[in-house]
């Protein structure tokens, strides 16, 4: 008999092998960050093996023709009332920077996300390390991500040697880390994307996407998550690293 048929929940079971999820993302958004941190916290709790992918939000952008109406006035507020909600709950110190703009539209994100690339192909353990740190240099502290001596900082902060950090930012300019970008950013399209970030999920040879930072619960739901197990918030921060 069928439960679903007969309007029953289904059965919740939780698999023993670590479910893998792709992890798409840009620096350029806060929506990013927050879905990186709630993913890096409940990746063991939800048994998942976690791929952080850096891709580039502007190329995903003009490829699916998502202008993104971010600078319609009430748009922008209620996107910044909604952030700092967020930030709050899920206590992640993120603060909006005073020329949101400048950041988005003049600066933008290519250097560094070419940075996150190499580190990903060179290092990629330290890849959650030097991605927090940059976050935490353009969204929280509002400081530069462009400069060669920004993401030199951010590196050596996240853990990295001044001559490894040097290494990487040299290697970031090679033909191989652009291609490298540039193919992870064209998957996603592939995947659906039309913004950042996506979560895609792979589980019993299917693969799902999901776009944006507030799709736990559906994620959690996709992994079939004992009740116990499924809660977010930062209560479940220490929990996710046991």
């Amino acid at each position: 008999m069928s439960a679903a048929r007969y309007g029953l929940p289904r059965v919740i079971t939780m698999s023993s092998l670590p479910r893998r999820l792709e992890f798409f993302y840009d620096l350029l958004s806060p929506y990013s960050w927050l879905g990186f941190e709630v993913l890096c916290r409940y990746q063991n709790l939800w048994n998942v093996s976690l791929q952080l992918r850096p891709s580039f939000l502007a190329q995903i952008i003009k490829d699916s023709g998502d202008l993104r109406p971010l600078f319609v006035p009430p748009k922008r507020k209620y996107l910044k009332d909604e952030l700092q909600y967020l930030a709050e709950f899920y206590q992640v110190p993120l603060a909006i920077p005073r020329d949101v703009r400048g950041v988005l539209i003049d600066k933008g994100s290519l250097d560094a996300m070419r940075f996150l690339s190499c580190v990903e192909m060179k290092n990629p353990k330290m890849l959650e390390k030097v991605s927090r740190e940059l976050w935490m240099r353009v969204w929280s502290r509002d400081e530069d991500i462009t400069e060669p001596q920004s993401i030199l900082a951010a590196a050596e902060k996240a853990g990295l040697s001044e001559m490894q950090a040097k290494y990487l930012l040299e290697k970031s300019s090679t033909d191989e880390v652009k291609t490298k970008l540039r193919e992870t950013t064209n998957i996603a399209c592939k995947y659906g994307a039309f913004g950042l970030p996506i979560i895609v999920v792979h589980v019993e040879n299917k693969s799902h996407m999901l776009c944006g930072s507030d799709r736990m619960e559906l994620l959690a739901y996709l992994l079939e998550m004992t009740p116990s197990k499924k809660s977010l918030g930062p209560c479940g921060q220490e929990k996710g690293r046991e």
